[in-house]
């Protein structure tokens, strides 16, 4: 493992320190995965330095915290490198909340501040300008061997700040680590502590589990470890609940493994969190049917989208994502047999869940199938049912594209109502349709004159011939939505 490519902007930055007589060293995540030849995606730099002194020796810097950080502006245009984190050495005192230190002390000496990190991968510093390593905690042997371990007590640590459990969890799944057995049985023996963690912090945490490429992984570990009910309680429900024989895994297993196939096909935190609690309500809504010989779950959307609601609230999701995330559950269990429904049917749904929403709620269900242990995600019938829900969505061909109606050419032309105005307005949509250029107020007015001079019987040739060209345009565009899905 060696670190190489480091960004001018961070040597710069490196390099006004130590010039001014003050140490530097690249410290936390960002040595972690330039170590494992990962590209950072911030970077902090330790220093000796006090605030005051950093903001000397960097004019175009502000600090905003209690920490010490001090933010040093740069001219890139790489947004991880934007804003270079520098922060003085600190010890912190005691954490009487759990959530943060009471007191913190600067001017002390690097090997005080990286004892006071959380993982020992987290607390190798590295010296720009000398390629000097720092690693007193054997993060780099625990790279090596892809494993987990808090700095010192792991006990300690997790009592200074509950909030490192989760983020434990969520590196693991991030690195694809192993946590170690120390450190989990002390994650295991102070998971209670994360009652004292505000929700916002809690939320922050959980969406990067969710965003990570195994997030079922995060959720299973969390719930093993006891910090699941800390989080989302209502998903412990569904451990070891049966479901009906066209699952093959438990409530809460199907849950993760829906979940999981969203964050298989990268698709966004709404779809994941869908995934995540769509059948969360099954457990209080399971009854046995005699007449089946099997469960059944009535009406566990309707009750889980309100159970959704009420945890993404009580984590303080924002607004527009807990709507989101509760029209997908709320509606997961739509009819999608085309042979038994109608176009009508599809746009109601549509209107249910909203337009905006329509193909989340499709690729929920996708995951959903993928969740109960079936190999296909989307069959036949499936592919036909989304054909019909882009054809729902499709503006159909119409008079209606025209720039003028029957009403403004009774007004400009003083005509009577009648076919005749359906005739024209159908010549002129033939027109339009070979040429969208000549669908302007001006041109189809004088076309119109044109057309009204015409006798009945051959305005209404021209009116039908459009009709049949419509209706043909139609076809050809429907053909073409079922082509896309392969049902054609």
């Amino acid at each position: 493992m060696q670190i190489k490519d480091i960004p001018q902007e961070v040597r710069t930055v490196s390099e006004a320190l130590e010039s001014a007589g003050f140490e530097a060293y690249l410290v936390g995540g960002c040595v972690r995965d330039l170590l494992l030849q990962k590209t950072p995606k911030d970077w902090d730099v330790a220093t000796n330095a006090t605030p005051e002194h950093i903001q000397t020796i960097f004019p175009d810097s502000f600090y905003e915290n209690d920490f010490g950080t001090v933010g040093v502006k740069t001219e890139s245009e790489n947004d991880t490198l934007k804003v270079i984190e520098v922060t003085p050495y600190r010890k912190e005192g005691t954490y009487s909340d759990a959530r943060r230190p009471d007191t913190v002390e600067f001017g002390v000496s690097l090997s005080e501040d990286l004892t006071r990190r959380d993982f020992t991968v987290n607390a190798i510093a590295f010296r720009v300008q000398t390629g000097e390593l720092v690693d007193e905690h054997s993060g780099k042997e625990d790279l090596h061997k892809k494993v987990l371990r808090t700095v010192g007590d792991p006990d300690q640590r997790f009592s200074e700040d509950a909030l490192r459990m989760m983020r434990a969890v969520r590196l693991s799944a991030e690195l694809g680590f192993a946590i170690g057995d120390e450190t989990a049985q002390a994650i295991a023996t102070n998971a209670e502590k994360l009652s004292k963690i505000s929700k916002e912090r809690i939320r922050d945490e959980l969406i990067r589990i969710l965003e990570t490429k195994e997030p079922m992984q995060s959720i299973f570990i969390s719930q093993k470890l006891g910090l699941l009910k800390y989080i989302a309680p209502d998903l412990e429900r569904g451990v070891g609940v049966a479901q009906n024989q066209a699952h093959s895994f438990d409530v809460f297993e199907h849950l993760l493994r829906t979940m999981q196939h969203a964050a298989d096909k990268d698709w966004e935190l709404a779809i994941r969190l869908a995934g995540l609690f769509h059948d969360v309500s099954k457990p209080e809504t399971r009854r046995w049917s005699d007449e089946k010989k099997d469960w059944t779950f009535h009406g566990h959307e309707v009750v889980g989208a309100r159970v959704t609601k009420k945890a993404l609230i009580d984590l303080r999701f924002p607004k527009e994502l807990i709507e989101r995330a509760v029209k997908l559950v709320r509606w997961h269990m739509f009819f999608s047999d085309p042979d038994q429904i109608t176009l009508s049917a599809v746009r109601r749904m549509i209107q249910n869940v909203g337009e905006e929403n329509i193909h989340d709620l499709l690729n929920l269900r996708i995951c959903d199938r993928i969740g109960t242990g079936r190999p296909k995600e989307q069959p036949f019938r499936f592919r036909k049912y989304k054909a019909m829900v882009d054809e729902a969505l499709r503006d159909p061909l119409s008079v209606k594209m025209l720039a003028i109606d029957g009403a403004d050419i009774m007004k400009a032309f003083n005509e009577k109502p009648g076919p005749r105005i359906g005739w024209v307005l159908h010549a002129l949509l033939e027109e339009v349709l070979d040429d969208p250029n000549k669908n302007t107020i001006e041109h189809l007015e004088i076309r119109t004159r044109e057309l009204l001079t015409l006798s009945d019987k051959e305005l209404r040739s021209l009116g039908e011939q459009g009709k049949m060209r419509l209706e043909k345009e139609e076809e050809e565009a429907v053909q073409e939505i079922q082509k896309k899905h392969h049902v054609s």
